[in-house]
């Protein structure tokens, strides 16, 4: 989870919570869990003007095209759960002017006066930022500036390309009421679901499989297990959740033998018995062989997966080991990351 750090998060509202989420799928245009969580937010007081404006603002840091999407879910799901209308947004006072309205607005927001050299570089976007986004979106009164930033965060979150304004964002939302805790909660939220089937449908082009029981004393935490073929080179989709890993192990062969590995999403770590973990991300591949001792797992806030093959060789046999225990496991990754 590039750029913010997770720590021990204050928990969010079940209303916070389904707000967030309204973020992250409106900006991963997924409309069945969009839907899903449009449901979530009306059963926990949010209004239909209120989710209204939150697809109103997501049009600008996701895009007319998904927040057009966002609207039609939003119009179903409405038509089918009935929920309380709410109040609309006040008519601007007489004589506003967006641009310096707009102005005041984002430096209250902000803490302090926005510059930078982009804003100098292309003019035009510093006056749609103040003028629009600031003066005519972020001046409207149903929704205050901390649910405004909630759902920012959360969906600046669940775009990779993003990291530069969440950040940003982040910063701004603290001026604004939220916590660096909850902070921390949207964005691992987002990123780091606790439950696989909120991962967004872009994230492998493997799927997640079934939860992995046959060998699940040989892990710690949960891993999901997908058998992508046995035929020739038996090949197997493993995903793991965070800080999951399996024990040190050994593939034993008389010849030949051992396992390649071929990363398919998120981020893991790879060590070989007596030498440093190896950070592995999508692409990477890892040539285990025979009879050397190792482990491989995912990071500590960030899914993983990767496809297993077994080599062929002669005599072949799987020795599981101890586990590789905490402080083995904060050791290789804090070595890893310096």
């Amino acid at each position: 989870m590039a750029g913010v750090a997770i720590t021990n998060a204050a928990e969010l509202s079940s209303k916070d919570a389904a707000i967030a989420d309204i973020g992250a799928w409106t900006a991963r245009g997924e409309q069945n869990k969009l839907g899903a969580a449009f449901k979530a937010g009306f059963d926990t007081g949010l209004t239909l003007n209120e989710a209204k404006e939150l697809v109103g603002q997501l049009y600008a840091y996701c895009g007319f095209p998904r927040a057009l999407n966002a609207a039609a879910t939003l119009m179903k799901v409405a038509n089918e759960s009935n929920p309380t209308e709410g109040s609309a947004a006040s008519p601007f006072k007489t004589g506003y002017n967006a641009l310096a309205d707009g102005a005041a607005n984002q430096t209250k927001l902000c803490g302090a006066p926005v510059k930078g050299a982009i804003f100098d570089f292309h003019p035009q976007l510093n006056e749609y930022l103040k003028a629009h986004l600031f003066g005519d979106v972020f001046a409207r009164d149903n929704l205050d500036w901390r649910t405004r930033e909630l759902v920012t965060i959360a969906a600046l979150a669940a775009r990779p390309e993003t990291e530069l304004q969440l950040k940003a964002h982040i910063a701004i939302g603290k001026v604004n009421g939220i916590t660096d805790g909850q902070a921390s909660e949207i964005v691992r939220r987002v990123q780091c679901p606790s439950d696989p089937k909120n991962l967004p449908a872009d994230w492998s082009a493997i799927p997640v499989g079934e939860p992995n029981t046959a060998y699940a004393r040989y892990f710690i935490g949960n891993s999901y297990l997908h058998r992508l073929t046995l035929e020739q080179v038996p090949a197997f989709g493993v995903t793991f959740e965070p800080g999951c890993r399996n024990n040190w192990h050994i593939h034993h062969a008389k010849t030949g033998g051992g396992q390649m590995l071929i990363v398919t999403a998120g981020e893991g770590y790879y060590q070989e018995w007596g030498k440093p973990a190896r950070r592995i991300i999508k692409g990477d591949t890892v040539n285990i062989p025979a009879n050397v001792k190792h482990w491989h797992g995912a990071a500590p806030n960030c899914w993983f997966q990767h496809i297993a093959l077994e080599v062929p060789g002669t005599e072949p046999s799987n020795e599981w080991c101890e586990p590789v225990d905490d402080a083995t496991y904060a050791k290789a990754v804090q070595k890893e990351r310096k």
